[in-house]
């Protein structure tokens, strides 16, 4: 199975970027299903992971219309840091639901930034949230969305590593 996903990332990296684009957009829209359809409201904390979710969708859809190795390394070593920092903040916030403090601050200078941020005006109002990023609101197989989300990110930047290490062994 390791052989296959190896040689996969090094003779079709443009189909394992637009498939984890496609990953990321389907994760993306199940996050306003539950926002519209469901009625959860999303917190600070979820906002940041959703940002770092579509930068890592934008840029592996980039990295996927390219056919360069130079762009390839770029963007691998750009969504292992994007797919990275979404882990920290979903890591961060599975802590505060495992261990909430006596006084909730889930991370209101992360909203402070996405409020002061320059493209928040031309972002749509659906990244507005204001739920408590303690509260655990929905599960699946007792996971928590953030804990989801940490293994999703998590799993993306272990394939982006690998993807730079094929990528550099290959030049």
């Amino acid at each position: 199975m390791f052989q296959v996903v190896w040689n996969t990332l090094g003779s079709a990296p443009r189909r394992v970027f637009l498939m984890i684009s496609a990953a990321c957009l389907l994760l993306l829209l199940f996050g306003l299903y539950l926002q519209h359809v469901v009625g959860l409201v999303p917190c600070p904390m979820c906002i940041v992971q959703r940002y770092a979710l579509i930068t890592v969708t934008l840029l592996a859809f980039l990295a996927s219309l390219s056919a360069k190795k130079s762009a390839h390394l770029l963007l691998s070593a750009l969504l292992l840091l994007s797919s990275g920092f979404g882990a920290f903040v979903a890591a961060r916030q599975s802590w505060l639901q495992w261990f909430p403090p006596e006084v909730v601050s889930c991370g209101r200078d992360f909203y402070g930034m996405i409020e002061t941020f320059p493209l928040q005006r031309l972002v749509p109002m659906i990244f507005k949230g204001g739920g408590d990023c303690t509260v655990i609101d929905w599960t699946f197989l007792g996971g928590s969305i953030a804990n989801w989300s940490f293994l999703c990110f998590s799993g993306m930047a272990v394939l982006f590593t690998a993807m730079l290490i094929r990528l550099i062994r290959t030049r």
